[in-house]
């Protein structure tokens, strides 16, 4: 699978058959930690950010809107699918809001399972959900400023200081990345 690499699993869910399921199927290929409910998956995230987290929308003491929420702040944030066998409309639409990278309907089975999480791991991140929370709070020029530092940065960082490289990673000319690097010293 190409794209963003898994290399941990968090599989929040009440249902003890489909976590089993889950932990024969994914175990393997990623390191695995799974809970039953929204207290255990909040603790758990207090201490670490999984690469991937599997998130059932109904659970006995609370939904996966906390857990989001829990999220909302930490980077790097984890790839997110909602699985769930209820979720109405409104509830789709406000996981989508908050940034679930896919959503998969109960029952499920693991084909399904590997493209839904396939497909997360490909998708370039919605960047949305942060953006959001960002109005009213600073002027737009500033956003922007950060924004394009913050890219720069990573695509230095991503090629060894290559600007050619970073260049090519962040679709711009070489040309621009300099400038950019002079603008900003």
């Amino acid at each position: 699978m190409s794209g963003r690499p898994i290399e941990t699993i968090m599989v929040v869910d009440d249902d003890v058959a489909l976590l089993r399921a889950l932990t024969d199927a994914l175990g393997p290929t990623a390191e695995l930690r799974a809970f039953t409910n929204v207290r255990a998956a909040l603790a758990a995230l207090s201490q670490a950010l999984p690469d991937l987290l599997l998130l059932d929308v109904t659970l006995p003491d609370g939904d996966a809107f906390t857990v989001l929420e829990a999220l909302r702040e930490r980077e790097p944030r984890p790839l997110v699918i909602a699985i769930s066998g209820t979720a109405s409309a409104p509830q789709s639409f406000r996981l989508a809001e908050l940034g679930v990278n896919g959503f998969l309907p109960k029952p499920f089975g693991l084909v399904e399972l590997e493209a839904a999480i396939a497909e997360a791991a490909t998708q370039r991140p919605d960047i949305r959900p942060q953006l959001r929370t960002l109005v009213g709070q600073r002027p737009i020029h500033e956003i922007e400023r950060e924004v394009r530092a913050t890219m720069l940065d990573e695509a230095l960082a991503r090629t060894d200081g290559n600007r050619r490289g970073a260049a090519r990673l962040l679709d711009v000319s070489r040309q621009l990345v300099q400038r950019m690097i002079r603008t900003r010293s």
